[in-house]
């Protein structure tokens, strides 16, 4: 095919990633598959830990549709060998162990979902139990001799867990190992990972040295915070936006997200450039700007037509609020209310009791970003700015401060 000029296809790689190693080596081996016409093989490894993907896993995945669209070839590695240990980066203790069957449902999850972006004719699907389960305790021992254990405690989460006497298990340690060997096996020609994955990504370019090969060329790419501004996106902490959730959720919670971090979901999910960003940052009214985003990352997910759809829901629902211009605003700590009974109790000054705020939820008195809810005990709804309607007269802003 007619790949783009190599000095093109690194300007659209680079956008939003954290760091190279090395840029002079990426550059090269763009030369050298246009002059080849040879596609470059991208690797990146996801443990099915958990059964959705959401929108902190698509940096990554929209960094190798990049590469796709650019002419190169994924290889979308499922660790489902790997999950079984669990991977210990960040973690200040030993992750629980799943069930062969917990992986399994997982892993076949991702394989649905994962083909929501990247392109089926780019993407060679892998499992790690292939070679892991073929592979001799003597060959494997051998490969625990590449790498130290003062070097393993060099790791932020191993050290820190080490100096404070919080265990670790010695299987555990062979995350990184099994991890560097992964990219040993599959001889990529690049491996893409968060930042968090520096360790393991550097340590399979070791092993690819031990092993005579042309190690990988390593991009990191930077954490997605969730819904709350400020801790990574997960689903445990219910600051996430599921790629498999109702285009008219996930337009609703994009547009629930603060202003600053609207930024850096354009950056880091969208294909607009820097250039384009810094004039919008200077040009366009942030809800505007919003309600673009918002489109962009459901026509992403799904399609345009589902986009539509629920850009009409999110602008009924909106309308449907009337809220008064002198609207009382009210600031709530983040984690300080554990219900939209102790929410509304706590902003309310026209219920006089709990009582009287929980008669009037179940009687289908409150509404929350046009939304009605009905269970006093539900939980807080995500987002920055919840707008209250209590009642037919008591209208409260109430924006959640960390």
């Amino acid at each position: 095919m007619d790949y783009p000029a190599p000095d093109k296809q690194l300007d659209i790689i680079k956008k939003g990633v954290d760091s190279i190693i090395s840029e002079e080596d990426l550059l090269a081996r763009l030369k050298d598959s246009s002059q080849n016409n040879k596609p470059l093989r991208i690797k990146a490894g996801f443990d099915p830990t958990a059964p959705d993907l959401h929108l902190g896993h698509c940096v990554l995945l929209k960094k190798l549709r990049d590469f796709q669209e650019l002419g190169h070839n994924v290889i979308f590695l499922v660790g489902d060998f790997t999950a079984q240990i669990g991977d210990p980066t960040g973690k200040t203790e030993t992750r629980p162990p799943l069930t062969d069957e917990e992986i399994k449902e997982n892993a076949r999850t991702y394989q649905d979902q994962v083909f929501r972006i990247l392109r089926k004719d780019r993407t060679e699907l892998v499992f790690n139990s292939r070679w892991m389960a073929e592979t001799e305790l003597k060959d494997f021992m051998s490969l625990t001799s590449l790498v130290s254990i003062a070097r393993l405690l060099e790791r932020e989460d191993f050290g820190g867990r080490y100096k404070s006497g919080i265990s670790i298990s010695l299987k555990e340690f062979l995350y990184p190992v099994i991890q560097a060997y992964d990219s040993v096996v599959l001889k990529p020609d690049i491996e893409i990972g968060g930042v968090d994955q520096t360790f393991n990504i550097l340590l399979g370019r070791d092993f690819q040295k031990h092993f005579n090969q042309v190690p990988q060329v390593a991009i990191f790419l930077p954490i997605l915070e969730g819904l709350d501004g400020f801790k990574k996106m997960s689903k445990s902490l219910g600051n996430y936006i599921g790629i498999e959730e109702r285009p008219e959720d996930i337009y609703g919670k994009v547009m629930s997200i603060s202003d600053e971090l609207m930024w850096r979901y354009y950056k880091h999910l969208t294909d607009k450039t820097e250039n384009e960003i810094r004039t919008m940052i200077k040009e366009s009214h942030p809800m505007d700007a919003k309600k673009e985003l918002a489109y962009t990352l459901v026509s992403f997910l799904s399609n345009e037509e589902n986009a539509s759809r629920a850009r009409m829901d999110f602008e009924r629902k909106f309308s449907d609020r009337q809220f008064p211009e002198d609207t009382r605003e009210e600031k709530v700590r983040g984690g300080s209310v554990n219900s939209i009974l102790d929410l509304v109790s706590r902003v309310s000054k026209s219920l006089k009791s709990r009582g009287e705020a929980k008669r009037l939820i179940v009687q289908g008195g409150l509404h929350i970003n046009g939304d009605k809810y009905t269970d006093f005990n539900a939980n807080l709804p995500q987002g920055e700015i919840l707008d209250i309607k209590i009642g037919k007269k008591e209208f409260v802003r109430v924006r959640i401060i960390k």
